[in-house]
């Protein structure tokens, strides 16, 4: 997936233990640019402006962070890579085969990490072993968002099941209300395509063919049923869509302007940023058919190798400041996710928060705890693109659900 280039260094560099007093510059790069994501990203510049290190922003909006990893592959190819970049899932362990991710093992034994944080968790934050990255936060992918309001003036019910949800789209339909609003982007339509998969087919189906990449299920019959149901929703969807960003889709249910959206929690950001209130002003309710089950999409940030020691300082610092309950508490109050670390109590966070770990720990003994293709939790990011594209290709086209389904099981099989 990368090129290499002269001058990258191919080991990770350990950080000391004995951190030296003086501090320097971190250079974040990452996509947290909607209203609600900026105001996160402010508390950690915070915190790190406590600690004494100078904070440099490098956000690239867009994409779903696709821009934002074309950006980081030209800084690291050309040996300029920053301190830390918000890569998730498979990825870590791509740019840990290329050398290019610092071992931070002496920071997270400090913090004792293995133990607050989930296995699940803890494992992909590791390369070999060894951490590479530090998770700022858990995000459940398979929500539902509701204007109370809207659904009333249509006499709708929450749905619960796919039937229901498309009878309450007829009827918010039929009283002149947008049903349901999306962004027409790639990746929220793979968003908005995994809880409807969820959803139609149940997570033994879900896990076969999106984190085992089972050519069975990829192809079956199953799968044709996912894109009927998504060739359905598509009639929800105004023309309108097309390019309109997540957060500008959240506002239509914000507005009233549209009844429901499929998106993950950090919508909840947005509902914060306008301040509206859950449960009286919005609903959060698990997909369609998906009770029981979480997607889940880890924000983290990896830690690349840094020359300098100075700047290997200021990475610890983040590192540290990343993982302290106080930032993950304050993280996910704007952001709208709940802390990746068990330790953070719950106490400040909101019925949907509450709800939102209470359903991990359920979907986690209840082996339904699963990972978010379209947020590149469950594939190579060859395998999601490839995937994506299919999703994409069959949002914008009368391409039938059968031959959708024969192209997805290709594209997945995508190195």
């Amino acid at each position: 997936m990368f090129l290499r280039a002269s001058g990258i260094t191919v080991a990770g560099l350990a950080l000391s233990a004995a951190l030296p007093s003086f501090a320097g510059e971190v250079e974040v790069l990452h996509w947290w640019t909607s209203g609600g994501e900026a105001r996160s990203v402010s508390e950690l510049k915070k915190t790190m402006l406590q600690k004494g290190d100078t904070w440099k922003d490098y956000a690239i909006a867009g994409g779903g962070g696709d821009n934002a990893m074309t950006a980081l592959k030209t800084r690291v190819v050309s040996g300029k890579a920053p301190t830390a970049a918000q890569i998730k899932g498979p990825q870590i362990q791509e740019w840990g085969k290329e050398g290019t991710l610092a071992n931070i093992n002496a920071v997270a034994e400090a913090g004792n990490w293995d133990k607050v944080l989930p296995p699940v968790v803890a494992d992909i934050m590791k390369y070999k072993g060894n951490y590479v990255a530090v998770p700022v936060n858990i995000h459940r992918v398979n929500w539902l968002w509701i204007n109370p309001e809207a659904l009333k003036r249509a006499g709708a019910t929450v749905p619960v099941t796919m039937d229901d949800f498309f009878a309450a789209a007829d009827k918010l339909k039929a009283a002149g209300i947008q049903p349901l609003a999306h962004g027409g982007q790639p990746w929220q339509d793979a968003t908005l395509f995994e809880s409807i998969a969820l959803g139609v087919g149940g997570a033994d189906f879900y896990r076969k063919a999106f984190a085992q990449l089972d050519p069975v299920a990829l192809a079956g019959p199953t799968m044709v049923r996912v894109f009927e149901a998504m060739q359905r929703v598509k009639g929800y969807i105004d023309k309108g869509a097309a390019g309109r960003d997540w957060n500008l889709a959240t506002a239509m249910v914000i507005n009233g302007k549209a009844g429901m959206q499929f998106t993950g929690d950090w919508a909840k950001g947005e509902f914060t940023a306008a301040n509206k209130q859950p449960g009286k002003d919005y609903l959060c309710v698990a997909a369609p058919g998906t009770g029981g089950s979480f997607t889940y999409n880890i924000d983290s940030l990896a830690m690349f190798v840094q020359k300098d020691k100075a700047a290997q300082t200021s990475q610890a610092h983040l590192a540290e400041a990343v993982m302290s309950p106080a930032f993950q508490e304050a993280f996910s109050l704007s952001k709208g996710s709940i802390p990746a670390r068990v330790d953070v109590p719950m106490t400040k966070f909101d019925d949907c928060a509450r709800k939102s770990a209470a359903d991990l720990q359920t979907s986690l003994k209840a082996n339904a705890l699963l990972p978010s293709f379209a947020h590149k939790m469950a594939m190579s990011s060859a395998a999601e693109g490839a995937v994506t594209d299919v999703i994409s290709q069959f949002m914008n086209s009368n391409m039938t659900p059968q031959k959708a389904a024969e192209r997805i099981a290709k594209a997945a099989r995508t190195k």
